[in-house]
């Protein structure tokens, strides 16, 4: 009988809850085991509904509902957040942490919600353990936020609900319900904490602009997808007027609305702040310039590779080891900015995250001039992750490697750094997606020959990630002085061997799920 790897990618999540739940251990820890049982039932059903057609959403094909993985991220990062701010007695932190718990639950319980109603015939005892599962969450909130936290919550839900409805009709077979509950739920609660921010803004001098860069362009880009998505169904996108129309568009939604947003919140002009940011120092001037060439040195390898299929006779894909070259490149990018400048590091990965989505905005709607050259350039690049409309591997590579350093909390940081593990923190990323995949994507499509139970993935592949990494750690400890992981080296091996299970068992997105998973262990 062959090995389920669905039971096995469930297994590895189980641990890592287990794990979570031993160094936290309180209401919350519990409740997020409970979650967890009833989302490996729900994943079970929707698994089911995706293979015979009745989801009501068309889902990435050839992959598994995910729900049960993606339903803990959010969760699990919110107690282990939750215990370093509670260590450094940040108690503003210690409640926000406590609520981004919650969120992911609500988040979760409405995701298994929907997939137990549309499931025919109703799965009784699946019923019957969300239920318990999800009174029990609920008690326990009832007894843990407080009233302006709980309309907070639901302010969250509401978002996650409309962009749901909104975005998975628009793109469809872009995400697994996994993915979707992922990207939205955190689309929602950086749209949510952004409408927040501006209401409770009063006009503070003080307020560092850096932190705000990256909501105000998720919602700026969210509005303009969802605009020209809306716009041209009833219009023709590839023609000169069309593509003038969206460059004006696109112009004035960032000067008009998102320059003064960002004023108004920081009472900083952020064209001015920015450029005083970037030629503060002579360090940072030299890592845009290296950033510069590696772009270069990116674009130069596409237009080669393009360049000799259009030269062949047949019609070709890049392999994995082809791909794999772009996250060496993410190595070599983002390595520098973690050891030298983390703040220039923060504030190019947002840039570079915009250009990324408007670019493929342009290439999604055909838009004069680049549409056309794009689509012809990337499509090379696809693989069975693109079987939607949208081509987002590149752009959850990047998310991948920058949510670690963006999700690290300054506020809950020590003035002397995180000590033990939690050094490694802004690091994850880079770790689990630039090292640790695409080592073992190379040397298990080359030398591997023993493969795991019921995937491709080979022994070989995992084995090579698991020693590549920890290398890479190493290096990290002799290029970065801050980086002090005392007597936690048993634990950066087992997170990492974890981690490097997960990737040789999961179907979802990799790339967006190993680091985040990576993450929350070195949080702990």
């Amino acid at each position: 009988m062959q090995l389920d790897p669905v039971l096995v990618e469930s297994a590895v999540v189980f641990s890592m809850v287990i794990c979570v739940h031993c160094a936290v251990w309180n209401q919350l820890s519990w409740c997020c085991i409970a979650l967890a049982i009833q989302a490996f039932y729900v994943q079970h059903k929707w698994d089911r509904l995706i293979r015979t057609g009745g989801a009501v959403f068309q889902f990435r094909p050839s992959a598994n509902s995910g729900v049960l993985p993606a339903s803990m991220v959010l969760p699990l990062l919110g107690l282990a957040l939750r215990g370093r701010c509670i260590a450094v007695g940040n108690v503003y932190m210690e409640r926000f942490a406590m609520v981004i718990t919650v969120i992911g639950m609500m988040l979760a319980l409405f995701l298994s919600l929907i997939a137990l109603g549309i499931t025919r015939p109703v799965p009784t005892n699946t019923c019957v353990i969300a239920g318990i599962a999800g009174s029990a969450i609920l008690y326990t909130v009832k007894q843990t936020l407080t009233v302006s936290e709980v309309i907070e919550v639901l302010e969250v839900l509401l978002i996650f609900v409309y962009l749901s409805l909104i975005l998975l009709y628009l793109l469809p077979r872009c995400f697994t319900p996994g993915e979707a509950l992922l990207i939205l739920g955190g689309i929602s609660f950086i749209i949510n904490q952004l409408i927040k921010r501006s209401l409770a803004s009063s006009g503070n001098a003080n307020a560092e602009p850096l932190p705000y860069f990256l909501p105000v362009s998720v919602l700026g880009l969210v509005l303009l997808g969802i605009f020209f998505a809306v716009l041209f169904i009833f219009m023709e996108s590839e023609t000169w007027s069309a593509s003038l129309f969206f460059h004006t568009m696109t112009a004035v939604l960032g000067l008009g609305l998102l320059v003064p947003w960002l004023s108004l919140l920081t009472q900083h002009h952020p064209i001015t702040w920015l450029m005083h940011f970037i030629t503060e120092t002579n360090t940072r001037l030299w890592l845009i310039g290296f950033w510069a060439a590696l772009l270069l040195l990116a674009v130069a390898f596409v237009m080669h590779q393009n360049s000799h299929r259009l030269a062949g006779s047949k019609k070709h894909q890049a392999s994995t080891t082809m791909r794999k070259y772009f996250h060496l490149l993410t190595v070599l990018t983002f390595a520098p900015g973690l050891a030298l400048d983390r703040p220039l590091l923060h504030l190019a990965a947002v840039g570079c995250l915009s250009v990324f989505l408007f670019l493929e905005f342009v290439r999604y709607f055909r838009i004069r001039p680049l549409g056309a050259p794009l689509r012809r350039l990337l499509t090379l690049f696809l693989d069975e992750r693109d079987s939607g409309p949208l081509i987002l591997t590149h752009i959850y590579l990047l998310l991948g490697v920058a949510l670690p350093v963006w999700l690290t909390p300054a506020s809950c940081t020590p003035n002397g750094g995180l000590g033990g593990a939690g050094g490694l923190l802004p690091y994850a990323g880079v770790l689990a997606v630039g090292v640790g995949d695409t080592v073992a994507s190379v040397f298990g499509s080359t030398v591997g020959e023993i493969r795991w139970p019921g995937t491709k993935k080979t022994f070989e592949g995992t084995a090579t990630s698991i020693f590549a990494q920890i290398i890479a750690v190493v290096v990290f400890l002799i290029a970065d002085s801050s980086i002090n992981l005392n007597a936690s080296y048993s634990w950066v091996v087992g997170s990492i061997t974890m981690v490097a299970m997960l990737e040789a068992y999961t179907l979802q997105i990799d790339n967006l799920l190993l680091p985040l998973y990576l993450y929350i262990l070195l949080l702990l």
